[in-house]
């Protein structure tokens, strides 16, 4: 007899391989394959569609009304701005994030706000009982009638009860519980992940439904099977947040119907998750006032200004080799920044110790931090205070210059709602800036002008 086809997935992943591999070529994780069993074409296709499709005619561009989809609000600001103005009907989305942070009670948040204005909201729950979704429930408020429940894996007949209560929006909690009876492998596979996916994929384009799936992440913080479940979806949405605050970042970063880099910040309290309508100033809470090291920057999450604190501490190094430790930031880059410094201004930090946090424990990647973290380390060196008052952006090059970054105008604008009437700049940026009244702009070329504007 003919063997069974089998091929390797790796379970962090989803690279699949014909043979055994030690180490994934893809994640470059060790002993991450397993063995499932193939799936051939034809299976997999009565898997994820049961019927033969009829054949459809091509629709011209200009005869398809896109008016007709209009969004709908999930009631949350934040959400509706990282999802782009609101859920779009027939669309796929995942949301990712690590365990405990908070995804499901997210999401049935959305499901009560929902169920006050739609007709039929599904909540599909493979981890969790009825009687544990109604203690968190409870925890939350009241909810509507309109609020379905359902404890179920199998998407057979999770596809039946979908089909006969026509819902508007479905939650599917979580992806890697679901299984279909047609694979043979277990639920979470990577097999199996795709199969639910496609079945989900299609619901939602077929019958218009607006679906909401909950991913499991790997220890390297992304969905497991990315390859398997991010390509498919039409929106991705992570959860961040530290374990030990009490803000979560939801972060888009995929939209097929509005700008990815989008963030929505919300904070943990006791019956739920709190919308946080002013990021800037309840990341600035706590600032110290005539510190050293400490000074005010504006980064941009998508198209939202958001104000944080960069602090540095300078101190002597007791050992030969000095030590730098980075926080929030690439650590690299504060490497680089600290010789452009020692190159281009004289600074002997090559005997100093350098520590660098990002208050808040929001991790940045953006160019426009540079100046802030070279203000930052001179101020702790020479130990002279920042004006409160003051905020600071622009990209620092190798040869000290420092460079325009883009929208400048926004972020001068949310400095001056928050009461800031000092802002050092590149100096290229200063043409491109509009008339605002009522705040000193102060343009930079290098790191040298920007410590003689210190003073």
């Amino acid at each position: 007899m003919k063997k069974n086809a089998s091929v390797f997935f790796c379970q962090e992943c989803g690279y699949e391989s014909a043979k055994w591999l030690g180490q994934c070529p893809a994640c470059h994780e060790w002993n991450t394959f397993a063995e499932e069993p193939k799936v051939s074409t034809s299976r997999g296709k009565m898997a994820s569609s049961g019927r033969r499709s009829e054949a459809k005619e091509p629709v011209s561009l200009k005869h398809i009304d896109s008016d007709s989809q209009d969004r709908i609000s999930t009631g949350m600001a934040e959400l509706d701005q990282v999802l782009g103005g609101g859920i779009v009907p027939g669309s796929l989305v995942l949301v990712g994030g690590d365990p405990g942070i908070g995804k499901s009670t997210l999401l049935l948040q959305v499901c009560r706000n929902l169920a006050d204005r739609l007709e039929q909201v599904l909540y599909i729950s493979g981890e969790e009982s009825l009687q544990q979704i109604k203690l968190r429930a409870v925890r939350i408020g009241e909810f509507s009638d309109s609020l379905k429940l359902l404890c179920e894996t199998n998407l057979s007949d999770i596809e039946a009860v979908v089909l006969k209560n026509r819902p508007q929006v479905v939650i599917i909690d979580s992806i890697q519980t679901m299984f279909q009876e047609e694979i043979s492998s277990a639920p979470g596979s990577v097999s199996q992940v795709r199969e639910a996916t496609g079945v989900l994929m299609r619901l939602a384009k077929e019958q218009n439904i607006a679906i909401f799936i909950v991913g499991h992440v790997t220890k390297e913080g992304t969905v497991a099977g990315p390859r398997v479940l991010e390509h498919m979806v039409d929106t991705v949405l992570y959860f961040e947040g530290d374990r030990h605050a009490s803000y979560r970042i939801l972060r888009g970063v995929k939209n097929r119907f509005g700008s990815t880099n989008e963030i929505g910040v919300f904070e943990m309290t006791d019956t739920g998750l709190r919308e946080v309508a002013n990021p800037s100033e309840y990341m600035l809470s706590g600032k110290p006032e005539g510190a050293s090291g400490s000074v005010v920057v504006c980064m941009m999450e998508g198209t939202r200004p958001m104000l944080l604190e960069v602090q540095a501490l300078v101190c002597r190094t007791n050992f030969g080799l000095p030590r730098r430790t980075a926080a929030g930031m690439d650590y690299n880059r504060l490497n680089l920044l600290m010789a452009v410094l020692e190159k281009r201004l004289n600074l002997p930090l090559s005997s100093y110790d350098a520590y660098v946090n990002i208050a808040g424990g929001v991790r940045l990647s953006e160019p426009a931090l540079d100046l802030g973290l070279v203000l930052a380390i001179i101020s702790s060196y020479r130990d002279v205070p920042i004006p409160d008052k003051t905020l600071v952006f622009g990209e620092v090059g190798l040869s000290g210059e420092v460079r325009a970054v883009g929208m400048s105008q926004q972020r001068v604008q949310e400095a001056k709602r928050l009461g800031f009437d000092r802002i050092i700049l590149p100096k290229s940026s200063l043409s491109q800036m509009k008339s605002i009244t009522g705040i000193r702009l102060e343009g930079v070329s290098t790191v040298r002008d920007a410590m003689e504007v210190l003073g």
